[in-house]
This record gives C-alpha cells, structure tokens and sequence, in this order.
C-alpha cells in the first residue's frame, strides 16, 4: 500500500510568499495589531523598559501579545514565549520579535492599571460601533430570600429532622421543668408548649406528604403548592 510521502527536511526550499500573506484578511491578530496601534499608550498609562544595555521592547508589542493571550486563554507567561516560537500568528503580530517569559511577566506586573484602561477604551469602541448595547441589566447585590424560599419547602426527611429535634428539645424542657424551682417552671412550660404547636405543624405536613403517592420524593411548598426545590 503506498502512502504519502513527506518533504525531505534537508531539502532547500524556496518560498514565493511573504509572512504576511500567511495570515488571512479576517484573522483576529490583525484586529488586534490596528486596535494597538491606535491607541495612546503614553496616554493610557504604559512604562518603558529601561533604556540600559539592549533596546526594551516596545509596549505596544508586548501588549498585543498580552491582548491575544486572553482572547485565546494563554495566561501563562512561559507559554506566551512558546507561541513566539512557534505560533505563525504571533510571529505575525510581534513582526517575529521573541520576547521571554520574563519580560512578558514584568509588563503585566508593572502596568496592570494601564492594561485595564485599554480593556475599557475596546469597550468604548464596541459601543461606537454598536457592537455592544452598553444598557445596565442589573447592579444590585442585594440578597433577598423570595416568599417561597427553602425554608418554606419541606420533604420527608426534612420533616422528620424538625420532628427529631423537637423531640430532642422536648426531652431537654421536661428534664429542666423537673430540676427548676417554681419561678422557673413557667418560662419553661411556655417553651414546651411552643415546642408541642411546632411538633402538630410538621406532623401535619408529614401526613399530608405520606398521602402523596404522585412521586417517589414528594415535596410540599406551605407559601405555593406549585413550585418544587431543584437540586
């Protein structure tokens, strides 16, 4: 059975192509490379490098390779430098400059208000383009507990914890009624009889949820009878 046959890699090639007919007219890189270049980076905030020994990479570079890490998930600075090696389109991008992981690490340390300008001014350009609505659907972070809430919701074995613990609490009332002096005995009795009005509750619902054979887990709302508890 013949197979295809791979290219000698020893072999001299030739390529009729430049790097950037490599990469197609609607990639996202190229979005990214004139999102960049637009912007004020001096402006927004963003640091040079040291100006000592080499040249330092120009912030916009750096913050294009930042920017296309998180629209592809890369976070990692060690595997940002991986895809300069490797990634035609960041080779694109960065026009086959190879930051390391270092340099890369540094940029998102000392510019991090910056970084958050930028990602506010593409939202501002989204809504100039109406790409983006910008209306508030909800700000609130208030919690309210809504009028049929979980602890309006009872099972079979919810039901039967109340009835234990008020069992439990019961037994506790009876024995401190027997030890306490007669100023004591009243409060007490107060509470037993709370306790005895609780206990008729639950054994109610109980036997309304034993008389509900619709469902393997039946459940009871006391608020609205309609709506159920998901898991």
């Amino acid at each position: 059975m013949e197979y295809q046959q791979g290219k000698d890699r020893e072999q001299l090639t030739l390529y009729s192509t430049c790097l950037d007919d490599m990469v197609p007219a609607d990639n996202s890189v190229r979005f990214i490379d004139q999102f960049v270049e637009q912007l004020d980076l001096q402006e927004l905030g963003f640091n040079s490098l040291a100006t000592q020994g080499r040249p330092p990479y120009h912030p916009g570079d750096l913050l294009k390779l930042y920017i296309y890490g998180y629209m592809n998930r890369m976070r990692s600075s060690r595997h940002l430098e991986k895809e300069c090696h490797r990634n035609l389109e960041v080779i694109w991008l960065l026009k086959n400059l190879k930051p390391d992981h270092n340099t890369i690490a540094r940029f998102r340390k000392n510019n991090p208000k910056a970084i958050a300008r930028v990602f506010r001014a593409s939202v501002s350009i989204a809504k100039n383009f109406n790409l983006i609505g910008g209306e508030l659907i909800a700000g609130d972070s208030t919690k309210l507990r809504a009028q049929n809430s979980k602890k309006n919701n009872y099972n079979n074995k919810k039901v039967q914890r109340h009835l234990d613990y008020i069992d439990q609490k019961l037994a506790a009332h009876n024995k401190a009624l027997a030890q306490a002096d007669k100023d004591n005995k009243t409060e007490i009795k107060k509470e037993i009889a709370q306790r005895k009005i609780q206990r008729v509750k639950y054994e109610q619902i109980q036997k309304e949820l034993k008389e509900n054979t619709s469902t393997e887990n039946p459940q009871l709302s006391t608020s609205d009878p309609d709506s159920r508890h998901q898991i």
